[in-house]
């Protein structure tokens, strides 16, 4: 199998340095062949401009969704960005790793996904109509492909749990796991995350190598998290609100799931 390791750390000798090469090797000996996407050393431009297309005219009001669709549409894309939408394509599983900033990945991580999720790449595609608002939330050009965050902070487990101080980690990731991953397709895996990374000494270490391992082992075989996909009669269209009888009396992120 082909997977894509996007990587969001600037130390390579940090932990996650370590685990993306730990990952990698993983992923090798098992027999599947890996390409990785390591922002910083690739010196990622994060910021989405005008630039991104090339045949952008000096002086026309910048309009994002409309830039981005221009140069999909023509070919005019930079060239970073139309390489990183051919990884994608090439990959059949996509592993995102960073560590937890400030409640989410960090800012060059999320300016990958702003600039290489163009406009009819991964958003803006499918019919729109009473019965199906596009080809997003369990449909779209990733469809058929898995995808999982590698996720490391410095607070305890307990800090994330249900009644933790910082709120459920599985809140916390939601936007990523349900926005960025699961609305162009992708399958979406239970996250794996590393606590108290500044108290993992050697052993911990290899402990934490050994976790990942069975993880990246599992990687075709784990079921994925039950998200309600869009199209399929759950949600009233184009209003896009969960139907009264799903779940009633209930609401946040949790509804969106499919229970037993």
């Amino acid at each position: 199998m082909h997977v894509l390791l996007v990587y969001a750390h600037p130390e390579p000798r940090s932990l996650n340095g370590s685990l993306k090469d730990f990952t990698v090797q993983r992923l090798e000996r098992a027999g599947h062949v890996v390409q990785v996407s390591d922002l910083y050393a690739m010196h990622w431009k994060a910021a989405l401009d005008a630039a991104d297309n090339t045949a952008s005219q000096p002086g026309v009001r910048f309009d994002a969704s409309l830039n981005s669709k221009q140069a999909f549409e023509s070919g005019t894309q930079s060239a970073d960005i139309a390489r990183e939408q051919d990884k994608l394509r090439w990959a059949d599983a996509v592993i995102m790793q960073f560590p937890l900033w400030w409640f989410s990945m960090p800012a060059i991580l999320k300016g990958w996904v702003e600039r290489v999720y163009a406009y009819g790449f991964a958003y803006g595609v499918g019919e729109h109509s009473d019965t199906h608002w596009g080809d997003r939330y369990g449909e779209g050009t990733l469809a058929g492909k898995r995808a999982m965050l590698v996720v490391t902070t410095g607070g305890w487990e307990s800090h994330y749990a249900p009644r933790g101080i910082n709120g459920p980690i599985d809140e916390i990731l939601f936007p990523i796991q349900h926005g960025i991953l699961f609305y162009p397709g992708f399958d979406v895996l239970p996250p794996h995350v590393i606590y108290r990374t500044g108290k993992i000494d050697e052993t911990g270490f290899e402990q934490v190598c050994e976790a990942l391992g069975q993880r990246l082992d599992s990687l075709w075989t784990t079921a994925p998290i039950p998200f309600r996909r869009q199209n399929t009669g759950d949600y009233n269209i184009p209003a896009l609100t969960l139907r009264s009888e799903v779940a009633p009396d209930r609401n946040g992120f949790g509804i969106h799931l499919m229970h037993d």
